[in-house]
C-alpha cells in the first residue's frame, strides 16, 4: 500500500521530490517488497538544486522524527538517491549504553556514503526497520567502521565510528545499496516487537540466542 504514494521512477528525480514535498505532514515510508528499496540508487550529483535538497532533508528529518526513528534513507520515501540522514539522542538506561555502545549520534546528512570495517570485531543485537514495521532481528555487523561521505553542503565527512553510532550507518547505508537489514540478520531471532518486549528487551541478545538457537560472535 505505501508504494502507491510515492511518484514514478520514470520522471526526473526533482520532479519526484517536488511532489513528495508538497503533501502534508511526514513522508509516506516505503515497506519491504517495493522494488526501489532494492535497486540501489544513483550518487548525488546535483540532481536536486540547493533549495530543493535543503527541503528534502528537512522533511527526511521529520519523517525520521515522526516514525520514530534514529535514520532514514531516500530509497525509503521512494526516493533512488544516495542521500540518508542520521540522528539518535540515545536515551537508554546506563547498562544499554554500555553494551551496546549506544551514544549519541548528532543529525547529520550523509551524502554519497560509503564505509569499511576497522578491524576484525562483530557485535550482534536486535535491529528494527522503519520499511520492516512491527519486526527485529538480530544482525552481527562491525564495531566499528570508517565512514566516508560529504554532507548536504559538500564537505568531506571521513570519520571512524563505534558502537551503536556505526550500527546506524551500517544500516542506513546498506538502504542506498538495496540491502535490507534481513539480509544480514540471524533468522531464527526474528521476532515481533511484542516479543521483543516481552522477552528480550536485555542489554544484549545472550537470552534470545540461547532459546531461539542461534549463534552469536564470539
Amino acid at each position: 500500500m505505501a508504494s502507491t504514494d510515492v511518484p514514478s521512477s520514470s520522471r526526473p528525480l526533482s520532479d519526484q521530490v517536488e511532489e513528495l514535498l508538497s503533501r502534508e505532514g511526514p513522508l509516506p515510508i516505503v515497506a519491504a517488497g517495493d522494488p526501489v528499496l532494492r535497486r540501489g540508487t544513483e550518487p548525488f550529483d546535483g540532481q536536486l538544486d540547493p533549495g530543493l535538497l535543503d527541503r528534502f532533508v528537512a522533511a527526511l528529518r521529520a519523517t525520521m522524527h515522526a516514525a520514530p526513528g534514529v535514520g532514514l534513507a531516500a530509497p525509503q520515501v521512494g526516493v533512488p538517491l544516495r542521500i540518508a540522514v542520521v540522528e539518535d539522542p540515545a536515551p537508554v538506561p546506563e547498562e544499554v549504553r554500555l553494551a551496546r555502545g549506544r551514544v549519541p549520534l548528532p543529525f547529520r546528512v550523509l551524502v554519497n556514503p560509503s564505509y569499511e570495517p576497522v578491524g576484525a570485531e562483530r557485535a550482534a543485537f536486535f535491529e528494527g526497520c522503519l520499511s520492516v514495521p512491527g519486526w527485529q532481528a538480530v544482525v552481527a555487523r562491525a564495531v566499528r567502521v570508517r565512514l566516508t561521505a560529504r554532507d548536504e553542503h559538500g564537505r568531506a565527512v571521513d570519520e571512524v565510528l563505534t558502537g551503536w553510532p556505526a550500527r546506524i550507518v551500517q544500516h542506513e547505508t546498506d538502504h542506498l545499496d538495496g540491502t535490507l537489514y534481513l539480509d544480514r540478520a540471524e533468522p531464527r531471532s526474528l521476532s515481533s516487537n511484542e516479543a521483543v518486549a516481552l522477552r528480550w528487551a536485555q542489554p544484549t541478545p545472550r537470552e534470545a540466542a540461547t532459546a531461539l538457537g542461534f549463534d552469536l560472535p564470539t
